[in-house]
Parts: structure tokens; sequence; C-alpha cells
């Protein structure tokens, strides 16, 4: 559970009110297949790129519409995502009315979602993954398969707003003086969380009790399990400010069965071979239409009626 300062923990102390969590599986997903495309659009005069699908044209306004749903670095690369996305819907779309697909809406869905299911049940076919080829997996990747370590952590926030920078920079200043104070006085620890700590836990000495993964915030979790025991060297940043950090116990992780993991096993390694199979499948949609105005990868076999 995410506290408001950014900490878990379910020790004695639990200073951010964080309640306890069963040791955390970590599996490592298959690595996503994506359509490849190229980078540029089409190039255009006008505002919107003139794109096409078989005769039928991306309206800018579907453009506009849709650009909402794909945040990019450039304006130009996310008109490229959205007219990609819209293009894939108006194949799938071509190829629903061509089958003639008898509708079955299930709950929740709306129509089009519903053809649009039914077109790639019928049309993406993916093997199971059997028993020896998620055992083979585990057997593999042996060191994948772990329960998370547990840290035993103290903590002295020091916070601030993450749009406030020249907050952010007193703050990271006064971190650094604090870990010069506890190089000197390691024993201090308690009595600075007291006065200088903004998080709850200072009452507690600052400490968060037992902490695993999925009881911090993503940005300070990435950084937290990374250190050994003792007083980190440099302060630890977050949404909420700046964290002078001592680890003073670090438990960790123990092997898991292939019992503990099987189900796991087979639900990434059959992603995988879904997202595999999707991509060839719309490849092979991409290869066989006649798309003008933006350059997609597409399959060169054709699709099977």
């Amino acid at each position: 559970m995410t506290t408001g300062c950014g900490c878990g923990g379910n020790g004695g102390g639990g200073g951010c009110g964080s309640s306890a969590k069963e040791p955390v599986i970590e599996v490592q997903a298959p690595l996503e297949v994506e359509p490849q495309a190229a980078e540029l659009i089409a190039s255009s005069e006008q505002e919107w790129p003139i794109v096409s699908v078989n005769g039928v044209p991306v309206t800018p306004e579907a453009m506009a519409q849709e650009l909402q749903y794909h945040p990019a670095q450039s304006r130009e690369e996310a008109v490229f995502l959205a007219a990609r996305a819209l293009v894939i819907r108006e194949l799938l779309q071509q190829r629903i009315r061509e089958l003639g697909l008898l509708l079955d809406v299930g709950a929740g869905e709306n129509e089009e979602e519903a053809a649009t299911r039914m077109l790639l049940e019928q049309e993406v076919k993916v093997p199971d993954c059997d028993e020896a080829t998620c055992l083979h997996y585990f057997e593999s990747n042996r060191g994948r398969f772990h329960s998370a370590p547990l840290l035993a952590v103290r903590h002295i926030l020091l916070e601030c707003a993450p749009d406030d920078a020249e907050a952010r920079h007193l703050a990271h200043s006064q971190a650094e003086v604090l870990l010069l104070s506890l190089e000197a006085a390691p024993g201090s620890f308690a009595e600075l969380a007291l006065k200088y700590s903004a998080c709850p836990s200072k009452a507690q000495g600052g400490s968060l009790g037992q902490v695993s993964k999925g009881q911090t915030v993503p940005e300070l979790e990435r950084q937290l399990f990374t250190l050994a025991p003792g007083i980190a060297s440099k302060p630890l940043e977050s949404r909420y400010g700046w964290h002078v950090i001592s680890v003073d116990q670090r438990i960790e992780g123990q092997p898991l069965p292939y019992e503990a993991v099987a189900v796991a096993i087979r639900t990434q390694l059959q992603q995988g071979v879904w997202q595999k199979a999707l991509v060839q499948y719309l490849q092979t949609l991409i290869g066989a239409a006649d798309v003008r105005g933006i350059a997609l990868q597409g399959a060169d076999s054709p699709l099977v009626q």
C-alpha cells in the first residue's frame, strides 16, 4: 500500500500506516513485441497528414481525438502513434465487415469491442504453453524466481512539493547536512528523525519496520532495494521529498519452488505468445491493404481466407 510519505512498513514502528504484505513473487515478463513502424509519417504541408486505408480516409478530426491517448516527446511522434492506432482500428473494422461476423456482445462491451474480440478469437490462434515448456523456462531461469527481500528501514523525510524546485534544492541540502551529522554521530538517527522528519514514523525514531517490494512509491523503491545495510551514502528522492535512509537489516529473498510460480510462468509465456501472434496478424492485415500516408511494416504472406 502506498503511503503518504512514500514508504511503508509492517514492523513494530510501522510509522507510515502500511499493513503487512505477503512476499512478492518476481517473475520477469517476456519481452513485449510491438508492430515495427517507420519513425516518420508521410509529409504534408497541412496540420494533419493525409492518411487512408483501402481508400477510406483517416480524418483529421479522428486524429485530433485519438491524440490524447498517445503522449509522446514530440507532437510528430504523437501524431504518428495516433494515426497508426486509427489505421489498425480501420483495418480490423474492414476485416470484420468482410467476414460478416454475427455479434455476441458481452457484459461491459460495446459493439465494436465485441466485434474486435470475436475477430481475434477467430483469426489469431495461439497454442497453449504445455507443462514441459513452463518447466523448461523455470529450470532455465531459476535466478528470477525468488521471494522479495525484506528491509528493516528507518528514514527522515524532508518534505517538499514535487514542482517546487527551490524547496527541493533546500531539502536536498538539508539532507546532506543530516548525513554529515550521522557520519559524526551514527547513534543520533532517532533524535534527528524526531526533530526534522515530516513522516509520522518520527515518533518511532523514523522506523518503518519491515519493508517489502510494493510498499513504497516506485521511484523510491527502485533506489531503496539496491542498498546494503547501513546509512545510505546519499539522500534518496521521491515525489514527497528527500529521504535520509538507514537500512538496519536486509533479508534476501529465498528461491521459490516450481509449484509456487507455475501459474505465473504459464501466464507470462502465454501472454508473450499471444502478443507475437497478434503482431504477426496485424502485419498481415497491413501487408494485404492499401495504406497510404504512413509507413507501417506489413507481412508479405497473404491473409488466409
